[in-house]
């Protein structure tokens, strides 16, 4: 579970950035690449890749194709295609997913459902 393909994001690859500066609380829907770096509160239902940065907090359960954490999450995953912690990533809750990688030194307490893959 170590085999992490962490690639190199740049904002440019996002449509939709979540800045430092916002706090977003209720029900997150989106169809594209979506990047947070600020606070959310609530649920994620998404298509695409989700991408939880540094310094982002995240308090909600997460539904999307591809869930990379380099930030805190409280909530459960569940992704269609992939699930990534990185090494600064802390994640409490639990992930069902197809492939899931988790870095050497990143924080994770729950449990771990493989899944197989599926289209939405």
């Amino acid at each position: 579970m170590t085999d992490v393909h962490n690639d190199v994001l740049e904002d440019d690859d996002f449509d939709t950035v979540l800045s430092q500066d916002i706090d977003f609380e209720g029900t997150l829907t989106f169809e594209k690449s979506f990047l947070v770096r600020g606070k959310i509160n609530g649920t994620i239902d998404a298509v695409g890749i989700l991408l939880i940065d540094e310094n982002a907090l995240v308090e909600a359960d997460i539904r999307a194709d591809k869930v990379i954490i380099r930030g805190s999450v409280k909530g459960n995953i569940t992704a269609t295609e992939r699930v990534e912690i990185t090494l600064t990533g802390k994640l409490e809750g639990n992930i069902s997913s197809p492939e899931i990688s988790m870095e050497a030194g990143c924080f994770f307490n729950g449990k771990c459902t493989m899944i197989q893959k599926t289209r939405r």
